[in-house]
């Protein structure tokens, strides 16, 4: 999903669309080992310190807040990627019409270094998961 700046819209995308900016983000899942948790956490990481006032503003002359567009680019470990909820994944936005979801083989599991039953935990498994979303119109 690599977008060209200047050009009418970007590999992997369903609709053209203007690149802005890319938001990136990390998200982990240290206690329950699910992936859709550590993804919808990277997605939050990545739009959590962002304001976007251009689209509410009028700032880009002739575009709306309705006419945002986003793709999202997700590293999942290979293994993980059939038991990832897309659906879930997306309520993560607010708002912009989510042209495409792309998942490629990233992430990592690694050790949480203890297993803590209490908290859903199957073995001493952590997720992550590395999100990239971009943002256009």
């Amino acid at each position: 999903m690599e977008a060209v700046e200047g050009s009418e819209g970007s590999r992997g995308s369903s609709s053209p669309m203007k690149l802005l900016f890319v938001e990136m983000g990390v998200g982990y899942d240290q206690h329950g080992q699910d992936i859709t948790v550590a993804a919808m956490r990277a997605c939050k990481d990545a739009i959590s310190s962002n304001s976007i006032p251009a689209f509410r503003r009028g700032s880009i002359p002739g575009v709306s807040f309705g006419q945002m567009k986003l793709q999202i680019k997700l590293g999942v470990p290979h293994s993980l990627q059939k038991s990832l909820d897309m659906e879930k994944v997306k309520s993560v936005f607010p708002y912009g019409e989510i042209l495409n979801v792309e998942v490629v083989d990233g992430g990592l599991i690694c050790s949480s270094g203890v297993l803590v039953e209490e908290m859903g935990d199957k073995n001493d498994d952590c997720y992550i998961v590395n999100a990239a979303v971009y943002v256009g119109y």
